[in-house]
C-alpha cells in the first residue's frame, strides 16, 4: 500500500484524511490572517502580537493534560466533530464583528483562546484514533501520507492565503477558515461510531489516570528525549515565527503576500521532510534520522535572523526551508514512534502529554518573542530562536541508542 493513494486505505481513514485535508486549508489561511489582522487592522504592538500567539496555544498548558483523560473516556468521533463545529462558530464571529464595526483586540484574544481549547481536544483525538483505524504496522505510512498532505497544503494555503488576505482583507480570510472547519466536521460525521471506539472509563480516579499518561511519556527512555527535543524545536522556531509578521510588515515594508510566500517555503521544506523520512530511516535507521537532520541544519536559523530585502530575503528563505525539512522528518518518525510504543488505552493521555509539552513550548516561545520584540526589538527574538534551534538535536543524539530500543548502526 503506497502513501500516495488515499483511496486504497480503509473507508474510516479516508474520511479522517479528507477532514484533515479540508481543515488544513483553512488553518493555513487563518494562521496568517490572525496576526496580519492584529497588526494591520487593530494596530497591535509587538507585545500584543506576542500575547495573541501565547493565547492561541495557552489551552494546551491549561487543559492539555486532563484533555487526554477525557478523550480516553469519550467516543473519539464525538470529540472530533464537536471540536470542528466549535472552531467554525468562533472563527465566524470575527468577520461578523468586523462587518458590524465592533471588532476589538479583546475579542480576537478570546477567539484564539477558545479555538485553542477546541483544538486541544481535536488534535489529541485525531492522533489517538489513527492506530484504531489502520493498525500499528501502517503508522509510518499513514503519518507520512498525512504529513505530506499537510505540507502540500501549507505551500499553497499560506501562499494563496497571503494573496487573499492582501486582496480582500484578513477578516474575510477568517470567514474561509470557519467554512473549512464546518465542512471538516460534516465529513467526520460519516465515520462509523464503532470505527473510532465507544469511549470507556478506565479504572482508577481522574488524577491517577492523568499521572499514568505523564509517567508513560516522561518515565520511559524511548519517549522522554523525543519530547525534550521536539519541545525545544517548537519553542525556538516560534521565537522566530511570532515576530516575522512584524519584521515583514513594519521593518522591511513588505506586504502580506510576501509574508505568505515566505511562510509557504516552509511548507516546501516540510513536504520534502515528510517524503524523505521513510527512505532516510530505512537507510540510516530511525534513531539517527531523528537527530542527524537537526545537526545538518543547525546554521539555518541564522540565515532567517539576517533576513532583509534583496539577496538576504532569498538566503533567509533557504534557511526557513532547511528548518522545515528537519521538522517534517521529525513529525513522521516521531509521531509514528510514540504511537507504536503506546497501548490503546493510553493513546489519548500520551498524545495529550506530548501536546501539552510541545504546544506549551510554542506558548512559551510566543511569550518570550513578545517580550524580546517589545523591549529588545523583533530581531532579538529572531536571533534567540536561531541560537536555540541550533542545539535542539542534542537530546536525541545523547539518547540515540534508546530512542528506538536498538543500536543505531
Amino acid at each position: 500500500m503506497t502513501t500516495a493513494s488515499p483511496a486504497r486505505w480503509p473507508r474510516a481513514f479516508r474520511h479522517v484524511y479528507t477532514a484533515n485535508l479540508v481543515d488544513s486549508v483553512g488553518f493555513q489561511v487563518g494562521q496568517l490572517a490572525v496576526p496580519v489582522l492584529a497588526v494591520s487592522v487593530l494596530a497591535a504592538t509587538p507585545g500584543q502580537v506576542g500575547l495573541l500567539a501565547v493565547l492561541s496555544t495557552a489551552a494546551f498548558l491549561l487543559i492539555g493534560l486532563p484533555a487526554g483523560v477525557w478523550v480516553d473516556r469519550t467516543p473519539r468521533r464525538t470529540v472530533l466533530v464537536t471540536a470542528g463545529l466549535a472552531c467554525a462558530a468562533l472563527h465566524a464571529s470575527v468577520p461578523l464583528a468586523w462587518w458590524a464595526g465592533g471588532l476589538t483586540l479583546g475579542q480576537l484574544y478570546a477567539v484564539v483562546l477558545l479555538v485553542g481549547v477546541a483544538t486541544v481536544f481535536g488534535d489529541v483525538a485525531s492522533q489517538s484514533v489513527l492506530p484504531e483505524l489502520i493498525g500499528r504496522e501502517r503508522l509510518v505510512a499513514a503519518n507520512s501520507l498525512l504529513m505530506t498532505t499537510n505540507a502540500t497544503v501549507q505551500i499553497g494555503g499560506r501562499g494563496l492565503g497571503g494573496l487573499f488576505v492582501q486582496a480582500l482583507g484578513a477578516p474575510l480570510a477568517l470567514a474561509l477558515n470557519a467554512v473549512t472547519h464546518l465542512l471538516a466536521a460534516l465529513v467526520l460525521t460519516r465515520v462509523r461510531r464503532a470505527a473510532v471506539g465507544t469511549g470507556t472509563r478506565p479504572a482508577g480516579g481522574f488524577g491517577r489516570e492523568l499521572s499514568e499518561g505523564v509517567r508513560h511519556v516522561l518515565g520511559r527512555g524511548v519517549l522522554r528525549p523525543l519530547a525534550v527535543s521536539l519541545a525545544g524545536i517548537n519553542l525556538t522556531v516560534n521565537l522566530m515565527t511570532t515576530m516575522l509578521p512584524v519584521v515583514f510588515l513594519r521593518e522591511l515594508g513588505l506586504g502580506a503576500g510576501a509574508l505568505g510566500l515566505f511562510l509557504a517555503v516552509g511548507g516546501v521544506g516540510a513536504l520534502l521532510g515528510a517524503t524523505t523520512a521513510r527512505p532516510l530511516a530505512a537507510r540510516i535507521g530511525a534513531g539517527r534520522t531523528l537527530w542527524l537532520p537537526g545537526l545538518l541544519v543547525a546554521p539555518a536559523g541564522a540565515l532567517v535572523a539576517m533576513i532583509d530585502r534583496g539577496p538576504w530575503l532569498w538566503s533567509a528563505g533557504l534557511g526557513w526551508l532547511a528548518l522545515a525539512w528537519r521538522t517534517g522528518i521529525g513529525n513522521v518518525i516521531g509521531v509514528s514512534l510514540r504511537q507504536r510504543v503506546t497501548p490503546d488505552r493510553l493513546l489519548g493521555r500520551m498524545n495529550a502529554t506530548f501536546r501539552f509539552l510541545l504546544t506549551g513550548a510554542i506558548a512559551v516561545g510566543a511569550g518570550l518573542a513578545g517580550l524580546l520584540g517589545q523591549y529588545a526589538g523583533p530581531r532579538a527574538s529572531l536571533w534567540a530562536g536561531a541560537i536555540g534551534a541550533a542545539l535542539t538535536w542534542l537530546p536525541l543524539y545523547r539518547a540515540r541508542k534508546r530512542v528506538t530500543g536498538e543500536d543505531d548502526r
